[in-house]
């Protein structure tokens, strides 16, 4: 679907008026209070639910990906199952991720110094352990966008662009994805910056980013939206790694598309168009899993399918003596409110 002059304006760029999400509990006690901003969709589009500042604009950072991949898709990139979740994938170095962006750019005939990201350690611990041990350097390879890098490559060439300057935010390729960012938010980009990959990344609002995964989720069979759906949460651990909370969340609920991004960001939908999007206003990482959770349980997805990700306790002397909560405005309404 093409919104073209339907699109609404751009969302405004101010300080966000995030509200509380979180509560760190200790021994009974709130210590801490992490703010941010969340947004429920209804399958029907409107928003069930609102914290915070939902229409400011922010960078979506990596939740972002999907939507990148659904231009890549449009604009002739021939791929899907594992590697069209490598596509969309902020993956943490693992083997078979390093494998995948090989066979991309095989796929496109382009060597490995074709890649224009930056140089990183693998994003997972234990994998970055076992590199640093090996006296590996940091590689354009093992960083986390390589996958999306590589098929942004192979889209370049697909199409006859120049491959040296596909990162610049004039090249054919980034004005097609920023095409397809405002056709699935549904509203024109506020500004354009540079990503930690070094890719161009744009300034959406939260409720623009819930809207663009619930078109994702809801499209039609064998759509470009609907292939990039379909391959993450076929292919999961592609999409992010072993033991990562955000395939985790997509195996724990039947038909889920979750993404995550750096700065406490998370964009979650299921296939009859209910969505939710977390920004946590500090970007720390311990917040936005449990505040996701409840904001997809108060979109109405069952509670005790999401119980593994309300929070990781917190330890005293080898002890649990606390806990992180979502704040209870994002507690499920009550039965007798919820309609059938």
């Amino acid at each position: 679907m093409t919104y073209g002059s339907s699109l609404a304006a751009a969302p405004a760029i101010r300080e966000p008026l995030h509200a509380p999400v979180a509560h760190l509990v200790r021994g009974g006690v709130i210590e801490g209070i992490h703010y941010g901003s969340v947004v429920v969709l209804a399958a029907d589009g409107t928003v069930e639910l609102q914290i915070g500042d939902i229409e400011a604009a922010f960078y979506p950072r990596s939740a972002l990906k999907p939507v990148q991949a659904v231009a890549m898709l449009r604009a002739g990139l021939p791929l899907d199952g594992e590697l069209l979740s490598l596509t969309a994938a902020s993956h943490s170095g693992e083997e078979r991720h390093l494998a995948g962006t090989r066979r991309i750019l095989e796929l496109a005939g382009l060597p490995e110094d074709r890649l224009r990201n930056a140089p990183d350690l693998p994003f997972d611990p234990v994998v970055r352990e076992t590199w640093v041990r090996e006296g590996r350097l940091p590689s354009q390879l093992a960083q986390n966008c390589s996958g999306k890098h590589a098929a942004m490559l192979y889209t370049a060439h697909l199409n006859g662009w120049s491959l040296d300057d596909y990162l610049d935010p004039a090249h054919p390729l980034q004005q097609a994805i920023a095409e397809i960012v405002e056709d699935l938010t549904g509203q024109a980009i506020a500004q354009v910056t540079v990503d930690g990959c070094g890719a161009p990344l744009f300034s959406v609002s939260l409720h623009g980013l819930a809207r663009a995964a619930a078109r994702i989720t809801t499209a039609a069979p064998g759509t470009p939206e609907a292939r990039v759906a379909d391959a993450m949460r076929e292919h999961a651990e592609m999409a992010s790694g072993s033991g990562r909370d955000v395939a985790a969340l997509m195996r724990a609920v039947p038909g889920l598309l979750a993404k995550d991004g750096f700065e406490g960001v998370q964009v979650a939908a299921l296939p009859d168009g209910r969505a939710v999007a977390v920004k946590i206003a500090d970007g720390a990482d311990r917040a936005r899993v449990p505040v996701a959770a409840a904001a997809l349980a108060r979109a109405g997805v069952d509670p005790a399918a999401l119980a593994e990700f309300a929070g990781a306790p917190l330890l005293g002397g080898g002890a649990v003596v606390g806990h992180i909560r979502a704040a209870r405005a994002l507690e499920p309404l009550p039965a007798h409110d919820v309609c059938a």
